[in-house]
């Protein structure tokens, strides 16, 4: 991205956290505030749905739904609507990703999740948010301001709850040193 797109998106930011860089400067309060998507960024789901296809996710979440699973009872649970084979090859690609385990039973695989639906998930906002803060440390404190203007604009009680957390986190940190 060039270094004006930079510049934008930074400003843009700065808006929609009211961080304030000069009334005078034209280019940050001559226009309103839109909602908006940056370019690049994804929502958790958006992740999930990149790193896996539909058909993957439903073949996961039927993984986690039985807990173990030959290929046979995922086709039977999407009512036979799907080639074993694609169902074979998706398990097999799960596999492969990491996501299930399995074991041979007879001339089968059974398929056992390798991960909760809960670590997949938390898995997911990890990366997100090691993405946004991986942009160097000068996006931090912008960043962290948002987070806590967007949190405190919605629940005075979710504000208390990240407060909270922040001090227990700060325990826990200092009883390791």
């Amino acid at each position: 991205m060039c270094s004006l797109g930079r510049f934008a998106n930074f400003i843009i930011s700065a808006r929609r956290c009211n961080i304030d860089y000069g009334k005078n400067d034209p280019y940050i309060f001559a226009m309103p505030i839109p909602k908006f998507t940056l370019r690049g960024f994804r929502r958790p789901r958006e992740v999930a749905a990149q790193a896996l296809g539909k058909l993957e996710r439903e073949v996961l979440d039927e993984v986690w739904r039985q807990e173990e699973v030959s290929v046979r009872d995922v086709y039977l649970a999407f009512g036979e609507g799907i080639a074993y084979t694609t169902l074979m090859t998706t398990l097999d690609r799960l596999f492969k990703k990491r996501l299930l385990t399995r074991r041979k039973d007879g001339r089968a695989f059974i398929y056992l999740p390798a991960v909760s639906q809960a670590e997949f998930e938390q898995g997911i906002r990890e990366d997100v948010i090691d993405g946004l803060l991986g942009q160097g440390t000068e996006a931090v404190e912008p960043l962290l301001a948002c987070i806590v203007d967007t949190v405190s604009g919605r629940d005075r009680e979710l504000l208390d709850e990240l407060d909270r957390l922040i001090k227990e986190k700060r325990r826990e940190l200092k009883q390791r040193n």
